[in-house]
């Protein structure tokens, strides 16, 4: 239990807005681009913009950290954000490989790029629900 107020979990601050409409749904494929930080000395352990190629996932169903479930649905598309996640909604007490130690509050730059078939290249099908 933490004593802190605001301390655990994901907290989301705008860099630049979306279009404030179009969120993402549990089960969505995602593309994002992001860069990831660790919060105690800023030091970054990974970063798809330095691979040239942004990462994709389906939200919701845990194949990402629980900030990233978390954090990345409140976003609209075309958002701009950093996440700072505590580590209980990242990678807890094992950390991930060498780059990410124990216990390790994280912050991810991340930019939402496309929902399903909006965004990257504004084709594809569209249905509304009236």
């Amino acid at each position: 239990v933490c004593n802190k107020e605001g301390k655990m979990g994901v907290t989301k601050e705008v860099i630049s807005a979306g279009d404030g409409k179009t969120f993402p749904k549990q089960g969505d494929k995602l593309t994002m681009h992001y860069v990831g930080t660790l919060a105690s000395d800023g030091s970054k352990f990974d970063a798809s913009r330095d691979r040239g190629k942004p990462f994709q996932f389906v939200i919701g169903i845990g194949q990402v950290i629980k900030g990233w479930d978390e954090g990345v649905m409140q976003m609209s598309l075309g958002e701009k954000a950093n996440l700072h996640i505590s580590s209980d909604y990242g990678y807890g007490a094992q950390g991930a490989g060498g780059a990410i130690p124990p216990n390790a509050d994280l912050n991810f730059e991340v930019e939402l790029l496309g929902i399903g078939d909006k965004g990257k290249t504004g084709s594809g099908s569209s249905c509304s629900i009236m």
